[in-house]
């Protein structure tokens, strides 16, 4: 039997260059239990490397983590890449960084902080992760669904590092499993202002680069299950899974 499942699919760690210090595995699954969310998913700037130690974090609670990660493109969109497995999203972050270039300034940028899931510190990440890869959108796109995963055009409602605000409209080539909008308008604000786009499916995810900002918006689903599978159905609206309205 269905249920509603509450999913907020776009969560940074401290690891991203943006993200606050104390964005660590224990605090983000603390967080996400408190607000009563079924599934959250671990979207990191162009990197995956803190995955492992949110899920181990959430080992043994009811949270379900989906490893993932935030590609910015050569045209400067953002892109939220989902996986069913660690597997796919480490083989992504080797695409990823084989194209990406540059060396991160921790006073410019800030620190990016390789963690355990007991919110130790193992190390920091040198590679410019807030940079673009070498790869088009189409690229990365077809890159995600190579590995089976499922490709989402970030806050397309902000002027920046999305599709809309980069390229001016989003291209019928592109292939996006849905569009993400931003905690800056509603979901039927959005369906009202990009009404030529609701052939896909349209969510809501914080984008938290702060504790306090975790399930600040989410999406709910009807599901049998909390699973990436369930999702990608419901995106799909196919065996009675839904986004629910």
């Amino acid at each position: 039997m269905a249920k509603i499942i509450r999913a907020d699919l776009h969560v940074h760690t401290c690891l991203s260059p943006c993200g606050d210090l104390k964005m660590t595995p224990q605090n983000i699954v603390a967080r996400a239990l408190y607000h009563n969310i079924d599934v959250i998913a671990i979207s990191d700037h162009n990197t995956a490397e803190n995955i492992p130690a949110v899920l181990r974090a959430a080992h043994g609670t009811p949270l379900i983590v989906l490893p993932g990660m935030e590609v910015c493109t050569r045209e400067e969109v953002h892109l939220v890449a989902l996986f069913e497995n660690i597997e796919a999203v480490f083989e992504m972050q080797a695409k990823v960084y084989d194209k990406l270039q540059g060396k991160n300034n921790p006073e410019v940028f800030g620190m990016q902080v390789i963690g355990n899931e007991f919110d130790e510190v193992l190390g920091f990440n040198d590679r410019l992760l807030i940079g673009a890869v070498d790869m088009s959108i189409e690229e990365v796109v077809n890159r995600i669904h190579k590995l089976n995963g499922l490709a989402i055009a970030s806050h397309i409602d902000r002027d920046s590092y999305s599709v809309i605000g980069q390229l001016g409209f989003i291209p019928e080539t592109l292939k996006f499993d849905a569009l993400e909008i931003s905690s800056m308008m509603s979901i039927e604000e959005a369906k009202k202002i990009y009404a030529e786009y609701t052939k896909y499916p349209f969510i809501q995810n914080s984008d938290a680069h702060f504790i306090d900002h975790i399930g600040k918006c989410t999406t709910e689903f009807l599901l049998e299950k909390s699973s990436f599978d369930e999702i990608k159905k419901a995106l799909r609206n196919e065996n009675g899974r839904k986004i629910k309205v």
